[in-house]
């Protein structure tokens, strides 16, 4: 799988179980894996009302909110408020975790990894006409914000808000914002780049 397109209106929303909120995978490793078994997982949630985190043991999470905005209280640290405009957090998912929409719902972005076997870098990037990126990390996902034009050896896709590419190994990727004449030109695009690593034990692991 060198790239993929993973259309944000192809994902299957998933309702949390105590209610507050729902769920939408972008990706998961190894594929098809539960919620138990994942070694990463990329995922977009919407945040209805008050309540508890689900606990995943072993697991580190990256937290962005995309749209509303989210207080959130992890257990030994401050209750910080997030919006869009604020960097992505980083905590342990298996840490008592509280999240507080503030008038009305909120859409974040989720990025976790399995402890010791992975470790991501989630950035919020943004591009005026188009922007080079030479990629990396084992996996980058790259997920839009806006309309935006991806361009990469074998793939030149436009993609929508939410919408996002899933690319392996090492590549050479262009992001271009919208053109002239078309909807959104001049305020150039903006999205998130989730880099994914293989930890030393991961890669050496029996299978």
């Amino acid at each position: 799988m060198a790239s993929v397109i993973l259309r944000a209106g192809d994902r299957v929303a998933v309702p949390w179980k105590n209610g507050g909120g729902l769920t939408r995978e972008v990706a998961v490793h190894p594929p098809g894996s539960d919620l138990s078994g994942f070694d990463w997982r990329v995922s977009v949630a919407e945040v209805l009302s008050a309540g508890p985190f689900s606990a995943f043991a072993g697991v580190d999470r990256q937290l962005a909110v995309l749209a509303g905005r989210l207080l959130l209280a992890v257990e030994g640290f401050e209750t910080v408020s997030l919006s869009p405009d604020s960097a992505p957090v980083h905590f342990a998912a298996d840490a008592r975790t509280y999240a507080q929409p503030v008038d009305g719902p909120v859409t974040d972005l989720n990025v976790m990894t399995r402890r010791g076997r992975f470790s991501a870098r989630l950035a919020h990037c943004s591009v005026r006409r188009s922007r080079r990126l030479a990629l990396r990390a084992e996996t980058t996902l790259i997920v839009a914000l806006s309309e935006l034009t991806l361009h990469s050896k074998g793939l030149d896709s436009k993609l929508s808000m939410l919408d996002a590419v899933r690319l392996e190994g090492a590549a050479q990727c262009e992001i271009r914002a919208p053109a002239a004449g078309v909807a959104g030109a001049g305020q150039g695009a903006s999205f998130y780049l989730a880099e994914i690593h293989a930890l030393r034990s991961a890669e050496t692991r029996p299978p």
